[in-house]
């Protein structure tokens, strides 16, 4: 870690636009030890297996049809970091159109807003699923950051190939969705473009910011539902010691989680977990899959707190 470096690469930030990006990726990286990404033999067939053996389970619990993205891969801090400045670049290019009064102030300010926010999600993030939004391709990918998950199994004092295969389920289980749904990027990408351009006006355009909110608890509920019922091992233990760890961290992380919304994430899976138990109680699992058959069949944010509702509708 050199935050000296970090710190000279946002300062030297240049070019036209709000954001240097090519600064930005210098000041996050430089802030952030890559870790280790030695794999043996054994590990990497270890991955390889969890996630084929996480399709083929979730296929049969949750009766879905889906492949596994084209793209897989194990990395460390810094190729994460890599890989999620397209997309922190996407979310931002419609703001790139206002101009400021200070350019050069604005452009260093938000450059290192960037840096500190990639680097800190580059310390943290474990596995990613990637579905490429507001990207010219629909090409998925999915992510393995070898050192946070490494690093977070020996926090929790839990079995490292346990917990890797648990988050290995979590992600395809995300997969299993985007697979069974492919019209979900399109849904999500076009109310995702309606808040920031609303937002580059100096509004809120609260229909879409509900609707986004509202798809994502559903994305996020669902994931952990599917995933619960096919994980093919003991995992309360699991689950406690990472919602303890999910509300623990210094005042530095809890501020960084706030900033970032993870609390609004945490809620998201929470709300989204009770609904689709409550409809898998009801019904079972393939029940709650029929949320992905179209766009309509989403529950509405009344609906989230009246599972029946949501029965009741969408099997007319």
């Amino acid at each position: 870690m050199d935050l000296f470096r970090s710190a000279q690469a946002v300062a030297g930030s240049q070019g036209d636009g709000i954001v240097d990006w090519t600064a930005v990726a210098a000041a996050a990286k430089a802030a952030t030890p890559s870790g280790d990404l030695d794999l043996s033999t054994e590990e990497q067939q270890g991955y390889r297996t969890d996630v084929r053996e996480a399709r083929d389970r979730l296929r049969s619990v949750g009766e879905v049809e889906f492949d596994l993205p084209e793209t897989i891969e194990i990395q460390n801090r810094h190729h994460w970091i890599d890989a999620n400045i397209a997309t922190f670049r996407r979310v931002v290019e419609p703001l790139e159109e206002q101009s400021t009064m200070f350019p050069g102030v604005s452009r260093a300010v938000n450059t290192g807003t960037m840096a500190v926010t990639l680097g800190f999600l580059g310390r943290n993030v474990m596995g990613q699923y990637d579905p490429l939004l507001l990207a010219d391709t629909d090409s998925h990918s999915l992510y393995f950051v070898r050192p946070n998950i490494q690093r977070v199994a020996e926090q929790l004092a839990v079995d490292y190939p346990r917990f890797r295969r648990w988050i290995a389920f979590h992600e395809v289980a995300h997969a299993a969705e985007f697979g069974a749904a492919p019209w979900l990027p399109g849904y999500l990408e076009d109310r995702m473009q309606a808040v920031v351009t609303d937002l580059t006006e100096g509004s809120l355009n609260r229909e879409a910011y509900k609707e986004l909110n509202t798809a994502m608890t559903a994305v996020e509920g669902y994931a952990e539902l599917l995933m619960d019922q096919a994980f093919d091992e003991e995992y309360v233990d699991l689950r406690a010691k990472l919602d303890a760890r999910r509300k623990g961290g210094g005042p530095f992380v809890q501020l960084m989680r706030r900033l970032l919304g993870l609390g609004m994430k945490r809620q998201q899976y929470e709300r989204g977990a009770e609904f689709f138990e409550a409809v898998a109680d009801a019904r079972d699992i393939a029940a709650a899959s029929a949320v992905w058959e179209k766009p309509e069949n989403l529950p509405t944010d009344e609906e989230l707190d009246s599972p029946g509702r949501w029965l009741h509708r969408v099997e007319k």
